[in-house]
């Protein structure tokens, strides 16, 4: 089947790579990815989009490849002056090339630009190949809930203090998305949804990127309105993830840390959840009711398994 409108939902390196992967298996489409902004934060007076420009730069050929996020050939010259001066946050640090993006964005919203117009604009030199939207051009900011080690009482952290700075040590009680109740979805995501043919859930967290996403009022609805079938990729293989910390965030969440949980955890559009098919990895197994499970390689370990991986999801959404 041949694939004309396509819509991905991606967050973080792993939604990236497989972004890549889409462009590659269907280069004639048009594909939208709908990505999570609820790891957006305020730095040194900076506006940070850490998914929005992972995803740009991965598509646009600039990322490191190594590190997964941040610019290739970086720099860190503002970062030690910044440490120097012992400025706050000292657990954050912006490369000198990164740092460029953060001025321009932070400029255009400080001028009135929204979010999804301050991307575009983004994107117009990065030439990603895909239409770049944000989830909403509200605010929303995922904080975590955790027991402070010196009071012992809790408290709310942001999400990359968390993940940053603390490397996901403290137990998490919850994760909350401040704001997301006022968001609405950026404009141009329901119009991608109802034009959709195929609509992809990429193997990114589904705590706090996938979920974040879905939690925009609004969204969730279009996608289960759209007439596209929808395959989600597991981010677990072998009951372990393949990058990041969902491990950490998926028992907060009373999910169980393997394929099947979050296939369950998804749940069939024919039950009221969002899936018609779900790949997991060829060794594991997982009984999702009313979802169509298919094993096949996951591991993007190079362009050419990232493009197959991509085709497999594509054709899981072919009626």
């Amino acid at each position: 089947m041949r694939f004309v409108q396509i819509v991905v939902l991606a967050g973080g390196t792993g939604g990236a790579r497989f972004l890549r992967g889409v462009r590659a298996a269907a280069p004639e489409a048009e594909i939208t990815a709908v990505v999570n902004t609820g790891d957006d934060v305020t730095m040194h007076g900076l506006r940070i989009c850490p998914d929005l420009d992972t995803v740009m730069y991965t598509l646009g050929g600039g990322i490191d490849e190594e590190r997964g996020w941040g610019r290739a050939g970086e720099s860190w010259t503002v970062k030690e002056e910044l440490a120097a001066y012992d400025a706050d946050p000292t657990w954050f640090g912006l490369g000198d090339r990164d740092l460029a993006t953060h001025l321009v964005r932070t400029r255009m919203l400080d001028a009135g630009y929204a979010l999804s117009a301050v991307t575009a604009a983004l994107c117009a030199r990065w030439q990603p190949g895909v239409t770049l939207l944000p989830m909403s051009d509200q605010r929303v900011e995922t904080h975590v809930v955790v027991t402070d080690p010196e009071s012992g009482r809790p408290q709310a952290i942001h999400f990359q203090e968390w993940w940053v700075r603390h490397r996901a040590a403290l137990d998490p009680a919850a994760f909350v998305q401040v704001g997301v109740d006022a968001a609405r979805p950026a404009p141009g995501v329901v119009e991608a949804f109802a034009a959709a043919d195929a609509i992809l859930l990429a193997p990114s967290n589904p705590v706090v990127s996938i979920g974040t996403v879905l939690g925009v009022p609004g969204l969730r609805e279009a996608l289960l309105a759209s007439p596209a079938r929808v395959a989600g990729v597991s981010p677990i293989v072998g009951g372990a993830v393949v990058r990041g910390m969902a491990d950490r965030c998926l028992p907060a969440m009373g999910i169980e840390v393997s394929a099947e949980g979050v296939g369950r955890h998804y749940g069939a559009r024919s039950e009221g959840g969002l899936l018609d098919a779900w790949l997991v990895a060829e060794d594991d197994a997982a009984d999702v009711p009313g979802v169509d499970v298919r094993a096949r390689p996951l591991l993007m370990s190079s362009p050419e398994a990232t493009t197959d991986l991509a085709r497999a999801a594509l054709g899981a959404c072919a009626r």
